[in-house]
Formats: C-alpha cells, structure tokens, sequence
C-alpha cells in the first residue's frame, strides 16, 4: 500500500484489527506450546512498524478463563516490549472515561496516565475463553487493565438490560464511536435482542457524523434455533462490525444487504480445532478510517503453523477397496500413508517461501469408512510420523455417515452423543443435560428444578470449577419454593404438595426471564461462597490467625440459609486530558488530570457470607414454620477494498470530507437512546463506488 500523505495523516485512523490470538493453547506441548507466543509478538510487531494508533482485539486473547502464570508472564511481556515508547498518541477521547470503564479502579485510557509510557493503545473486550468468572467476577484482561498495559471494555453486567455506551475518538476531523459487547451466553442475548434490552447509545450532536465501529464476540453461524446472533439483530446506524468468536478468516467486509452495514471477520491467528475453517490461511487487518471512508488491508500471519486437512470417502473407491476382503484394512492404510505424504510435501513447500514458519505442520485426514469398513490402529500409523508433524497423535480420524435414521427411543443413549461428536461443533453440557431429562424415564425426570437451571448449574461446574453451583441451585430452588408453597397455605397433604410444586415449575419454566435472574443469583452464591470458604482457610493456616469479619444477614421468617447483598460504591470518576493531540515531542506537552462534572457509579461488588445449613431441608419443612412469609434507512453503498501486502501496492487517494468540525465535545448526558432494530433514518448519504480503493460514506 503506498503511503498516505502527512496532510491525511492528521485526519487517518489506522487500526490494528485481530481476534482470537487464544494465548496459551496448548502451552505444555512439546512442539505447539510457543505458537500462540509467537504468532502474537508478530502481531504486535506489525502494529509497530505500521504505526498504528491503536489495536483492536475482537475477544479469546487467553484461551483459558484461569490462564497460567507462563501465559501471562508472556502476554506482559510482549505488550511492554511494543505498546510501550516515547511515539505521542495522535487522537484523543471525547466521551465520559468514567461511563466507558465503569468496572475499572483506574477510569481513564492508559496513555492518559501520567505514571505510564503507552506508545501504541490496545482496546479489547472479553470473549467466552476468557470471560469474567468468580466471586468479585473478575477476568484475565483486568489483570492486564490494572497494569496499565490494555483498555477492557464492552463489559455489561446486567441480565435485564444493556446500555452500550461507545468510546468516542477524535482524530484531526475523524471521529469514530467505538461500541464493544463482551462475549454473554447467545441464547440469553438472543432472548434480550428480541425483547428490545439491548440500547446502542448515539451522541446526540452530529450523530452521523460519527464512524461507528461496533466489536461483537459471539456465535455468528446458526448451531442452534437461539444460539447464535443474527446480523439483524444489529442497529442500522452501525457502518463495520468486527465479529469475533467465528475461527474461519473472512476479514474481507461482507456487506449485509438487509442492515446495509458491512461485518469483518478476522477469525483465530492460532489453529485450535482440526476443521476445516481453521484451514484458511490466518490474516489480521489494517483498517484505516477517515472521515467515514474506510479500507482494509489484508495481512497475512507468517509464524503461523501450515495447517492441511482432506477427505476420504472409502465408499467412492470401489475399484480400491472392496470390504469382503480379508486384506482391505492394510489397502486402507497404505492409502492414507500416501495421501499423508502428499499433505506433507505440499507443506514442505509452503514453508520453505517462508522462513519465519514453524517446521512441522499439522496435518490432518479425515476418513469415512462407512459400507462395511473398519478402522485399523490409529496409534501405530501415528508411529511413523512423530518427527515429521505437530500433531502425531491425531493425524487419522475416522468417522462414519449415518447410513439410515436412527429409531427415536425415550432412552437418550448418552455414549452416542460423547463418543462421537461432528467433527467442528461444540457439544454443550447444558444441551445434554436438557435432552437427557426431557427423554428421561418418568421416574428420574425433575420435578422442583427446571433443565434449563441445571443444565447451566452444571456447566459452571465444568467449565468454571464453580464446586458449590450445583449446591447452591437446589438449594435456592428449593427455599424459593417453600416459601410459595406457604403463601399459598397448602394442606400438608403429599398430593396437594406435588400439585402445587409441578404448576410452580410450569410457571418459571414459561418465564425465562426470571429463570435467568435466579440462576445467576445462585451462581453469585455459589461464588461467594466458594470465596469466603478461601479467605477462613487461609486465615487457619495462618500462625498469626486475623480476625476476619464477614458480614451476613439473614431472615428467620423465609426459611433461607442465607442473603446475598450488593453494595455499589462511587468511582473516581476522572477525565484524562488528551495527549498527543500535535507532533510536538512528549517532553513537551503537558500532561494532566482533569476531575469531571459527572461522577458515575463503580462496577465493583461486595459480596456477604453465606452460611451453608448442615442439612438441606426438605419441602415438608416448609409446614413446619408458623409463620407465614411474603415475598414481593438511508442507503449505504462501500466499495471494497481488500489490499493483500504480498501484491503490489497501488496509490491510494482520500476524497476530503465535506463535513463540518464539531467544535463542542459530546458527554455522555448528550447520549441518545437507539433501540435494537430501529428502523428510523441514518441520515447519511453514501458515495459511489467510483474509487475501487475506498468505502466511503458522506
């Protein structure tokens, strides 16, 4: 790409674009262990030497919620050896940083801060790998945001509802509203998307005057009826999604010609599944925006590991192998040695264009042996290719087509749900404990908890190491229930009981909203729990034993075990005066703090203990109590521009923007509300596609 001149530079955003870098995957393997390492130290050099103002990370930077002292010593380390420098920052921030970083200690940009030295910002919001978890719900990026080194945002706390407020940049006469939403389980966003609870806040001066750049990390294929996001569901103001989650590399914009809004998909910078999306070759994209013109250049990832997969149908080779006979199995795995093979050398030739490429590929064969085939010893074929690829132990992987509709039984056969799933899909806890009890006998169907509640509760056991979740479930279902049962002054009969109980589940199983704010309470529960059970094991090994002092509270008359309470505290709510707005050298500009006029309320938690009864009671204790407790369209048209650094570069022009400076600074009082799907005017006109190089929009 040529370069842009220093008069458009003034006026230029140039941002980094990446997701999913998934730091950590498979960090004790023995030949595997530093590609995610080193393929995001590439990724930062390429920030570097382009210069760019600042990167942004769509979710899935670690790839585990509790990441290793290894992998985050790493991610220190290369974000202090190239976000940090002397290079002043060329744009500065217009909204309320207090709104923006709510959930922070430290409310303000990084290279706001007079204690830092922030050459290049990094701005990420969480995925579903590293997604806040525990008791004070904290993730991996608030380690990172604490040390100043990352800006986490697009965090929403809340169940009920969520406000997107967008981080407004001003660079020269660029102006660009960055919305971000971290990774939230897609069925409940789904739910919230379509009940009108998500609101993208708009500044209300020149709103479409604003680039609105919109950060999205979630299913964006469909798995399932409400497991994923439709593109429709999002607003039709918004000018470029950047859609995280999705591992297949499709960063060229795809235009939605419904929402007339255009989605980048960068896809993972690491292989982590053997499918073949993950095949694509890897790319990070520059973005530049001016104005509301924008482009994307196309860069591809050097240091990533050569990653080849193919087919075989033994079916469609008749004329090879026939399974009457007795030496078929030996024909099968000369076959595949062959087809290995060549995957290798065409591997070998790959790399050697590329030195900065690891040496051993992944390879992968994905053999259909239905038609009376059998597998042969995927271990001692493994044998032969130990020195010669990354992944030895899964090279051969045989699966077989389902040659005729399975009978429907009312016995969920568990082994044929685990054993095998398709090859590139998830298996989701929740989804096998849901079938299993709705295919269930009678007899071992639930009859108090909901499948959706415990299908949850058991996926924050395996995924979250929540040990209490389960626990805690039963137990706040079961108080919840009592407590209705003696509101409604039930006869102490067994049959009245179960009549009632089975229309009080009925009831909340039809109110998934509620559902949801019960779950999640009792996961709060759980966690609090799981906390305070630290803190008095660590203060009983301690030689000098403090007194800890937790507060709890609890309510004779409910038959609860204990209360959970939130207390909201007040933020510092600072506004941190631009740096960087000329080329003059840092020594000399000044840099400072300004306290603002609007002061907002933390996003910080305390908890209180729970005291856990040493026998769950029964619902028959419920009529035990004798007291009775009461609960209360303009169109849009981009030409686009995908620039690959390996061919040659060709000039590239701006057309000046003909809007006029917004002289006054937007707050976040001058926001205005904008419901999901709204179908009002953007008032924006949009140019035609006569440059081929530029997207752009008046």
């Amino acid at each position: 790409m040529s370069t842009v001149s220093s008069q458009d530079d003034e006026d230029t955003f140039k941002i980094l674009v990446a997701t999913d870098v998934h730091l950590g995957y498979l960090e004790k393997d023995p030949v595997r262990g530093n590609d995610t390492f080193v393929t995001f130290n590439e990724i930062l050099d390429h920030a570097r030497k382009k210069e760019v103002d600042f990167i942004l990370l769509g979710g899935d930077l670690f790839h585990d919620n509790k990441p290793s002292r290894k992998t985050v010593h790493s991610c220190l380390e290369s974000l202090r050896k190239y976000c940090m420098g002397d290079r002043p920052v060329q744009f500065e921030i217009l909204s309320d940083q207090a709104v923006n970083f709510h959930h922070s200690k430290f409310p303000w940009v990084n290279y706001q801060d007079e204690n830092l030295n922030i050459s290049i910002p990094v701005f990420s919001i969480h995925g579903n790998h590293d997604d806040p978890t525990g008791a004070d719900a904290l993730c991996a990026l608030d380690v990172l945001s604490c040390a100043g080194l990352l800006n986490h945002f697009g965090r929403s706390n809340s169940v009920e509802k969520i406000d997107i407020s967008p981080i407004l940049l001003r660079k020269g006469r660029t102006k660009i509203a960055l919305y971000g939403l971290g990774a939230i389980p897609d069925e409940r966003l789904y739910r919230m998307f379509v009940n009108k609870q998500v609101t993208m806040l708009r500044p209300k001066e020149d709103e479409d005057s604003w680039f609105n750049l919109f950060v999205i990390h979630q299913n964006r294929s469909k798995h399932g009826a409400t497991n994923y996001i439709p593109e429709q569901f999002l607003d039709d103001f918004i000018n470029l999604v950047v859609w995280g989650h999705e591992h297949e590399c499709k960063i060229a914009p795809f235009k939605n010609e419904q929402q007339r809004f255009y989605i980048s998909q960068p896809g993972s910078s690491v292989v982590t599944s053997l499918s073949p999306g993950e095949a694509v070759k890897k790319h990070i994209g520059l973005l530049h925006v001016k104005g509301k013109k924008m482009k994307m250049e196309k860069i591809a990832l050097e240091t990533v590991r050569t990653f080849h997969i193919e087919d075989i149908v033994l079916a469609d080779h008749p004329d090879l192998f026939n399974p009457d006979n007795p030496n078929v199995t030996q024909a099968i795995q000369a076959f595949c040695m062959e087809k290995v093979e060549l995957m290798l050398d065409t591997a070998e030739r790959e790399r050697l264009g590329n030195p900065r490429q690891p040496e051993k590929p992944i390879i992968r064969l994905r053999v259909d042996y239905a038609g009376g085939f059998e597998p042969f010893s995927v271990h001692r074929f493994s044998q032969k290719y130990m020195h010669r690829v990354a992944n030895p132990k899964d090279i051969i992987h045989f699966f077989r087509r389902r040659e005729q509709k399975e009978k429907k039984d009312i016995d969920l056969n568990f082994g044929k749900l685990v054993s095998r799933p398709a090859e590139g899909t998830t298996l989701r806890v929740e989804d096998l404990v849901k079938q299993y009890f709705q295919t269930a006998e009678k007899k071992v169907q639930l009859s108090l908890l909901t499948e959706r509640g415990m299908g949850e509760a058991v996926q924050e056991f395996v995924d979250k190491e929540e040990k209490d979740a389960i626990e805690e479930l039963v137990k706040f279902q079961l108080e919840k229930t009592q407590r209705f049962l003696k509101e409604r002054r039930t006869d102490a009969v067994e049959e009245k009981i179960d009549e009632e109980v089975r229309k009080f589940r009925e009831s909340r199983k039809k109110n998934t909203e509620e559902e949801d704010k019960e779950v999640h309470e009792a996961m709060m529960r759980a966690r609090a729990h799981r906390s305070a059970g630290e803190v008095l094991v660590e203060a009983s090994s301690d030689e000098d034993s403090m007194d800890i002092e937790m507060t709890g509270t609890s309510n004779p008359s409910d038959g609860l075990s204990s209360t959970l309470g939130r207390g909201r505290g007040r933020a510092r709510g600072r506004a941190r005066g631009a740096r960087g707005q000329n080329s003059t050298a840092r020594g000399s500009s000044r840099r400072g703090r300004g306290a603002t006029s609007q002061e907002s309320a933390s996003g910080s938690r305390s908890y209180k203990s729970v005291s856990v009864p040493s026998k769950t009671p029964s619902i028959m204790d419920a009529f035990r109590s004798s007291k009775t407790d009461h609960s209360s369209n303009s169109l849009q048209s981009y030409s686009e521009d995908i620039i690959d650094v390996d061919s040659d570069p060709e000039d590239t022009s701006f057309v000046p923007s003909s809007s006029k400076v917004n002289q006054r600074f937007p707050t976040l009082s001058s926001f205005s509300k904008r419901g999901s799907q709204s179908q009002t005017s953007k008032g924006v006109d949009f140019e035609s596609d006569e440059d081929p190089f530029l997207n752009s929009v008046r």
